[in-house]
């Protein structure tokens, strides 16, 4: 018989790990990147309060900066002038949310019922983010907003009720300062009774207002005004809402 040899069994390599799940994009953001990204962030955030409560020409670059604490050299790395940062924010502000309303109410035929969910959406929005009711209400009474955002589609809207019929108003243009002043001042009134220290919440107190089921009582209002029936009107402005995306929503 041949002669055999205990031979030890072939070393078996060893399972090799499994390569770690690649990172997601936002950890592998540069520190730099990251950095400037939130100080653009708070810049805005600070001009956004401040002109809320001032309006663009009352507010300074250096009064940005600071409330965002940050260097005042850095403004000019995100923006241009004082103007450029307001119009940045006028499109975060206004032009994404009337572009939202344009997808909202496309699939609607009822011209009424396009101002009616807008007027509500923009009151529950302005109750929901105070200090975007506010810039609203300060930059709404301005002419820079009768051409652009809201101001635009709202007279876009107007317009439209009137060819199909749907509104009988002779002059569109002062339908459309009626509409817009109307919810303009309904967002005032609201943000008033909102804080009880507000220099006039006891005066709307006093005057009966209300802030319970506000946007639809706007709406129907504001529908009468272009020429519905009050019990239509009213049975509009109840109508279910178009479903919100929740990325709008959180917004």
């Amino acid at each position: 018989m041949p002669k055999t040899t205990n031979r030890p069994a072939p070393k078996r390599a060893a399972p090799q790990a499994s390569a770690a799940p690649e990172a997601p994009a936002e950890a592998r953001e540069p520190r730099g990147a990251r950095r400037k990204r939130e100080t653009r962030a708070r810049l805005l955030d600070a001009a956004l309060k401040l002109m809320a409560e001032k309006g663009m020409e009352g507010v300074a670059i250096n009064e940005i900066t600071e409330a965002a604490d940050v260097g005042f050299g850095s403004f000019y790395n995100h923006f241009e002038s004082k103007e450029a940062i307001y119009a940045t924010l006028v499109e975060s502000v206004f032009e994404e949310f009337a572009d939202w309303l344009d997808r909202l109410t496309l699939g609607l035929s009822d011209p009424a019922e396009v101002i009616a969910v807008s007027v509500r959406y923009t009151l529950m929005r302005a109750h929901r983010e105070p200090l975007w009711g506010q810039f609203l209400v300060r930059e709404g009474f301005s002419s820079r907003m009768l051409d652009r955002g809201l101001g635009k589609r709202l007279l876009r809207d107007v317009q439209k009720g009137i060819v199909a019929k749907r509104f009988a108003v002779a002059d569109p243009f002062v339908a459309f300062l009626s509409v817009g002043g109307t919810v303009l001042a309904s967002v005032t009134a609201q943000l008033g009774l909102a804080s009880p220290d507000a220099p006039n919440a006891d005066a709307l107190t006093e005057l009966g207002f209300s802030g319970e089921h506000l946007a639809e009582r706007v709406a129907a209002a504001l529908l009468q005004s272009l020429g519905l029936k009050r019990a239509e009107a009213e049975k509009v402005a109840a109508r279910p809402l178009p479903l919100v995306e929740p990325a709008v929503e959180a917004d």
